[in-house]
């Protein structure tokens, strides 16, 4: 059994949870839910020794193996299929059993020809099943999954269910699709307005518990504040009285006993609008005949279209097929082999890259990182801006490398509203978010 004793964590004036303690048994799956930014990732991270604690303690059993899905990407064997290996157990004699490896980047959506592939050629979301990949065969007794589901298709994402439910040690896992968290969990870990609590079964009873209980202290705080004006009129009514003395001696009394209820603070949520940049152009963006590889062999070849005002375009193929490398393109990160990108006369870019990229610096603080696509914002616009994005007053002064992944994903949604544009380009918006 893994204990967690009163474990409290906090960053400047924000307090994310105190006092949390909770247990985890031999063989749970823990569902762990809450918010944006209160502090999911975070609990995760300290469980998995990564981030310190402001108080209290975690216990594990004797020789107890922890394993974490970590954002960072950092490959150095030569395949893809020797990356995955590396992470399997050494069996006597030192031999690996590199079917396991095979079969689980299988279930994961990789091909036979994709096994000998460089890591580093691989698409953004395939690089993050590959760190997924790694970490199921590495087998820890406790598996802590931070958003595993992100850039998995239907496909893979039935076999991670499976894979996962049929699990032999204990599992933490944050996610926002609560149909995959319910398939797999036997028990929800909620982290809600500072404290953090566990429940047995899905997530549907935990949130009922909370609605309740948020709805009955609502009506008992209204009741009381009822209480409290009629005892107070009764008091300044009568205060004077000879004769009522004595009741309003007892009114007095009752109501210093009277414990007072506060209003339960309300929980921000996202409100923004992108900066239109107006153009009077007809047409934004021309891809005209553009073809582009890695290697020799081109991902994409003779490209082109254009992009009008007003065009909405989803940009769909399966994963590995070059969705991410077609906006890297248009965004200049990438110089296409043959052909031309030419934007229109007065055409403003936004892009919202994929977070698993190192797209901010992890020194900075999230005003820093919005306030450097755009230096001309005075503080007060950039903290505006982080205020829309749930960074409200020295929340905005945390450093990027502390940031869970919903939370890096709303700076970089700043770092887009930062700078007025006329052409979104949105690469999985929608991950990380709830």
């Amino acid at each position: 059994m893994i204990q967690i004793d009163n474990i409290s964590k906090g960053f400047g004036s924000q307090q994310l949870f105190t006092n949390a303690s909770f247990s985890i048994g031999r063989g749970e799956r823990i569902g762990l839910v809450g918010r944006n930014g209160h502090g999911k990732s975070t609990l995760l991270k300290i469980v998995a020794g990564l981030e310190p604690s402001d108080s209290g303690e975690i216990h594990f059993p004797k020789y107890y193996r922890v394993g974490y899905l970590s954002q960072k990407l950092n490959f150095s064997a030569p395949s893809v299929l020797g990356e995955c290996s590396k992470a399997l157990r050494k069996n006597e004699g030192g031999w690996v059993e590199t079917h396991k490896a095979e079969a689980v980047l299988q279930g994961l959506g990789f091909s036979q020809q994709q096994f000998d592939l460089k890591p580093e050629a691989l698409s953004g979301g395939f690089q993050v099943r590959l760190q997924l990949a790694k970490l199921l065969v590495s087998h820890p007794d406790l598996l802590l999954l931070d958003e595993p589901s992100n850039y998995l298709d239907i496909v893979s994402l039935r076999w991670l269910t499976r894979f996962l439910r049929s699990w032999s040690g204990e599992l933490m896992l944050v996610t926002h699709d609560r149909a995959f968290m319910d398939q797999i969990i036997t028990h929800t870990v909620g982290v809600h307005r500072g404290v953090v609590r566990k429940v047995p079964g899905g997530t549907s009873y935990y949130y009922s518990q909370v609605a309740l209980e948020e709805e009955f202290h609502e009506k008992t705080r209204l009741n009381q504040e009822k209480k409290r004006a009629h005892a107070e009129e009764f008091i300044n009514r009568f205060r004077a009285k000879a004769t009522k003395a004595r009741a309003v001696q007892s009114r007095v009394k009752a109501l210093d006993k009277m414990e007072e209820l506060e209003s339960l603070e309300e929980i921000s949520t996202l409100n923004f609008s992108f900066q239109y940049a107006p153009t009077q152009s007809k047409w934004l963006l021309k891809v005209d005949d553009v073809s582009f590889g890695f290697t020799d062999e081109l991902l994409m070849k003779s490209i082109s279209f254009s992009v009008g005002a007003s065009d909405r375009i989803g940009v769909i193929g399966k994963n590995g097929r070059g969705k991410t490398t077609l906006l890297n393109l248009i965004a200049g990160e990438l110089k296409p082999v043959s052909g031309s990108i030419l934007p229109g006369a007065n055409t403003e870019v936004a892009y919202f890259g994929q977070t698993n990229v190192d797209r901010l610096q992890p020194n900075l603080t999230i005003e820093q990182e919005v306030q450097s696509v755009n230096p001309s914002l005075t503080r007060t616009a950039v903290r505006n801006i982080c205020g829309a994005m749930m960074f409200e007053g020295d929340t905005a002064e945390k450093r990027v490398e502390v940031l869970s992944g919903g939370e890096r994903s709303r700076v970089l949604l700043g770092k887009v509203l930062a700078s007025p544009a006329n052409l979104l380009l949105l690469d999985e918006p929608s991950n990380h978010l709830d």
